[in-house]
């Protein structure tokens, strides 16, 4: 028997994992038929999850930890059981801010967030206003941590903009730059109205961007097509890190169903070639987005914790209550449940310390050893929450 379950999911390139199980058969596989329902914006998605509207949601990292802090609507908590792609997110600047640049002698390398930040706060001297598709998003962590300390953090507003219409905003002159996830990032490119400076990656290696969220309740209360639903996206996942796959992700993204954009535009986020100026240059940027290699989809819950600490501290929250709540709904315990029949690379401990690893280092695992992937951040900030070590 099948069992028809509900997505929510943001049209985005890292809502792959979902589209691909159910696309290429991987949910099938696990007898479930899922009904994947588009939203218009994250607080939508949060919303739909919330109220039951859907059993599960291709969410940001961050928002199941705000709503366990008491940052959003009164809905029943909600956990992060995997994640389902790192990367993928892009800085983006006005025509105006990037011709600046030029003009500077700016390269929109994509290799040095220092340089890329000095050569802004040149740039644009007035207040900075930065859009980000939610609050609670690996976007807003990243912009705030990249400009922190300088007088660029200072002068910045973030602005909440549905992905969507990000190159709206920044074509009407509501922002002056904004981080989204492709291939909203490229679209400003594409229609001529900015630049992009700079790839997520660049400010923290890896950036886990979005994932698997339910309902604490349906996860521990629905066992059985909990760890069906988590095996289908861990196998699309898999599908879609293996090499020459990735053009035809692009082609089924890209259908009027889900992204309903150009495939090559798609195509642009996927493959980690990126044009970064309308005039055509271009960058090549390795491991942009991933999907499963290299313990992508660990639900670390020492990046929970950090996580619940930075929205503790700009909150005025009490930061170990926040940073044990914000571990709490990062589920090591189901992922190790329900992924180890499937073959998963289980590490052996569930929290390390974060942006110590400068190269992709071995570790211990459940069976032997793996590869995880490298995790700096650019400032090499590291934090150790070792409470969630225990």
């Amino acid at each position: 028997m099948t069992d028809r379950l509900r997505l929510g999911y943001v049209p985005l390139t890292d809502a792959a994992p979902l589209i691909i199980a159910r696309e290429l058969g991987f949910a099938a596989e696990e007898a479930l038929d899922l009904d994947l329902i588009r939203a218009g914006s994250w607080a939508q998605c949060r919303d739909m999850l919330g109220t039951g509207a859907v059993v599960a949601a291709h969410m940001l990292v961050p928002l199941p930890i705000a709503q366990g802090l008491g940052l959003g609507p009164a809905f029943p908590d909600l956990d992060l059981l995997m994640v389902l792609s790192q990367g993928g997110q892009a800085i983006a600047v006005s025509r105006a801010i990037a011709a600046r640049l030029k003009g500077q002698g700016h390269g929109f390398d994509f290799r040095d967030p220092r340089a890329a930040r000095d050569a802004l706060a040149r740039a644009h001297p007035g207040p900075l206003r930065v859009g980000v598709p939610f609050p609670f998003s690996t976007q807003a962590e990243l912009v705030r941590h990249w400009l922190d300390g300088t007088g660029l953090a200072a002068r910045l507003s973030i602005h909440t903009v549905p992905p969507p219409l990000m190159a709206d905003a920044l074509a009407a002159e509501e922002v002056d730059a904004y981080c989204v996830g492709e291939p909203w990032a490229s679209r400003a490119v594409e229609r001529g109205v900015g630049a992009l400076l700079l790839p997520g990656s660049a400010i923290w290696a890896a950036p886990p961007e979005k994932g698997l969220v339910m309902t604490r309740a349906f996860a521990e209360g629905h066992p059985d097509p909990t760890g069906r639903l988590m095996r289908a996206l861990w196998r699309a996942g898999r599908w879609l890190d293996q090499p020459g796959n990735r053009g035809t992700a692009a082609e089924i993204l890209s259908r009027p169903d889900w992204l309903n954009l150009p495939p090559e535009l798609c195509e642009r986020g996927l493959l980690g070639r990126l044009h970064v100026t309308p005039e055509g240059d271009l960058r090549d940027c390795p491991g942009f987005i991933r999907f499963h290699a290299q313990g992508a989809t660990f639900p670390w819950r020492s990046i929970a914790a950090m996580l619940g600490a930075r929205l503790a501290a700009r909150h005025g929250l009490d930061p170990e209550w926040a940073m044990a709540r914000a571990a709490a709904c990062f589920r090591t315990d189901l992922y190790r449940r329900h992924l180890r029949e499937a073959g998963a690379d289980l590490p052996a401990a569930s929290a390390k310390v974060e942006g110590a690893m400068a190269a992709p280092t071995p570790v211990a695992t459940e069976q032997g050893r793996m590869i995880l992937g490298a995790d700096a951040f650019f400032d090499g900030h590291r934090f150790d929450a070792a409470f969630a070590r225990r």
